[in-house]
């Protein structure tokens, strides 16, 4: 999954709520889900089974880093096949998002990324890239039936974390958590029943040790994506399916949506299409840096930036 440049958080008020985490890795990051001090031990080890529970059965369901996934399945054999429940809103937003960006976000990249060496074993050694098939061509969704006409490797990670995020965020909502934190390699989802802030700071793409701002969420996700930490040989974890290259124009970006699918897509799709057109369909607020350090961002989005 996707490197992201956040930084460590902080509530306003802190001292108000003391808290106890959970912290695992999964899905190749590291969690840590803050949780009121005062809930009972037994509450504890019930959220963890069925968070680790959700967590699983998403991973060995679109990972194509997994030989027992279903994205894996698909991939050797073509036909048509059965989705869960939860395939529904992460394929719909893929589609509308392939549609907007003029076919640059595509879940049919899976290949692209595994030639560029971004592959199971994390080789990084890249071989000759080939354009990913169009949509039409290679898949047909109807839900709950993907029919894949053509072989193709399936990659969900430009939004798959997001995802994750919000199904683990429903099984805290499920047993009415009033404060917690999902935080999932940098990508988080913060709900608080009293109006105090979360704080995150926006890592400084060109030194990690530094943040150039600090945004402040409620009961929303903030998302980033940057091409600094998962670097290698004139690649990035992004790759535009045109080009067959790493963009290079954007140097990272931070969105804040209602969800963390949303952000979690959006991040990426911003190194594609300019914030405008993604306007036209999403509510969402943003910040750019661009290659040569010029900072974007839309008079919404609640952060204090230390740049120029």
């Amino acid at each position: 999954m996707h490197c992201k440049p956040l930084k460590k958080k902080q509530s306003h008020n802190s001292g108000r709520m003391q808290t106890t985490s959970f912290t695992f890795e999964a899905i190749g990051t590291h969690w840590q889900i803050d949780i009121p001090q005062y809930t009972t031990s037994e509450k504890r080890t019930v959220l963890l089974e069925e968070m680790l529970a959700v967590i699983e059965d998403f991973d060995k369901t679109y990972s194509r880093f997994r030989a027992d996934s279903l994205v894996t399945q698909m991939a050797k054999k073509t036909g048509k096949y059965l989705l869960p429940e939860n395939a529904r809103q992460l394929l719909s937003l893929y589609y509308e998002l392939y549609d907007l960006t003029d076919h640059m976000f595509t879940p049919l990249i899976g290949q692209t990324l595994v030639d560029a060496g971004y592959d199971a074993k994390y080789s990084l050694q890249p071989k000759a890239l080939h354009h990913p098939p169009s949509w039409e061509e290679a898949i047909d969704f109807k839900f709950p039936n993907l029919h894949i006409k053509k072989s193709v490797l399936l990659d969900f990670g430009a939004g798959g974390k997001g995802y994750l995020i919000d199904l683990v965020t429903k099984v805290l909502q499920k047993h009415k958590i009033a404060y917690f934190c999902v935080d999932a390699g940098g990508d988080m989802f913060f709900h608080n029943n009293q109006p105090d802030r979360l704080r995150v700071g926006l890592e400084n793409p060109d030194n990690s040790s530094q943040v150039i701002g600090v945004a402040e969420i409620l009961n929303q996700s903030i998302c980033a994506s940057a091409g600094n930490r998962r670097k290698w040989k004139g690649f990035h974890h992004i790759i535009n399916p045109s080009t067959l290259s790493s963009p290079v124009h954007v140097k990272a970006t931070w969105v804040i949506a209602d969800t963390a699918l949303l952000a979690d897509a959006l991040a990426t799709c911003l190194f594609f299409v300019p914030a405008e057109k993604l306007l036209t369909k999403y509510t969402f607020s943003y910040a750019l840096l661009d290659e040569n350090n010029r900072l974007e961002k839309s008079p919404d989005f609640p952060a204090e930036i230390f740049t120029k």
